[in-house]
């Protein structure tokens, strides 16, 4: 089946244009139940697909231009991504930036081929602080979280998890040990584990420096710029970590 790719190419040095649009949309009135002729003449006008046009004005479009439109439906039907996000990343596969792969062979295909961090990254939002809700005993930290008693005495003895004021575990609690839970099962173990929570402290360190001046600040206003700044902080510097490891991965998994 022809790919994204095929349509990037397409830009440079077309392949025969011999689809109408009603061929196109016989082809993906199937997959794409509420198509209309119209609908693709919009994602023209917004610049997703560029078909040929005819000296007398009709399109015509290649098998390029239609892996193209099946990308774009695809993403918003299965992932809810907007127009604009799409676009950006049809745009990065025109300029090479990212591998098209067999990007439309498949609702999960194109997604994967193309996820890279930014698209799943976690944004400022994500750090905003939550109440903790949970109030867990060890048995039910344990149960929830699918840690074995040995594993969670070795968490806390490596600072992964603490037990709040009065023995109770919270939500921080459970989300950690469900990820370390996981960890486990590539035969990861707490001991392992001690660089990542080093290297949290430094990141918190290093950021605390940064917004210190504001949160000592008597200013409402300024403490919730240090609040904000913080949050940023956080989300940038994971996202700096997952490109580091991906960067990394590559030499692992023999990619170049």
């Amino acid at each position: 089946m022809t790919s994204v790719g095929a349509a990037s190419r397409a830009h440079g040095g077309r392949s025969a244009a011999t689809l109408t649009i009603g061929d196109v949309l016989t082809q993906l009135k199937g997959e794409f139940g509420d198509l209309t002729i119209s609908k693709i003449r919009f994602l023209e006008d917004q610049g997703l697909v560029h078909p040929e046009r005819t000296p007398s004005g009709y399109r015509k479009y290649t098998t390029g231009d239609v892996a193209r439109l099946k990308y774009v439906l695809s993403q918003q039907k299965y992932h809810y991504l907007p127009l604009k996000v799409i676009k950006d990343q049809l745009d990065a596969i025109d300029r090479g930036l990212v591998p098209p792969g067999g990007a439309a062979a498949s609702p999960r295909a194109a997604h994967v081929a193309i996820a890279s961090i930014e698209d799943n990254a976690p944004t400022a939002e994500h750090f905003r602080p939550a109440q903790a809700a949970m109030r867990l005993t060890r048995e039910e930290l344990l149960n929830a979280a699918g840690l074995r008693a040995a594993q969670l005495s070795e968490l806390e003895q490596f600072g992964l998890i603490a037990a709040r004021p009065g023995g109770h575990y919270d939500d921080d609690a459970l989300a950690v040990g469900k990820i370390v839970a996981e960890l486990a099962h590539f035969g990861l173990e707490g001991r392992h584990l001690r660089a990542f929570r080093t290297a949290a402290e430094r990141e918190v360190g290093l950021f605390s420096q940064v917004v210190g001046p504001l949160s000592r600040h008597k200013s409402s206003e300024a403490r919730a710029k240090a609040e904000e700044t913080v949050r940023e902080l956080a989300a940038l510097s994971v996202r700096l970590h997952a490109a580091l490891v991906q960067i990394g991965l590559r030499e692992v998994v023999g990619g170049s």
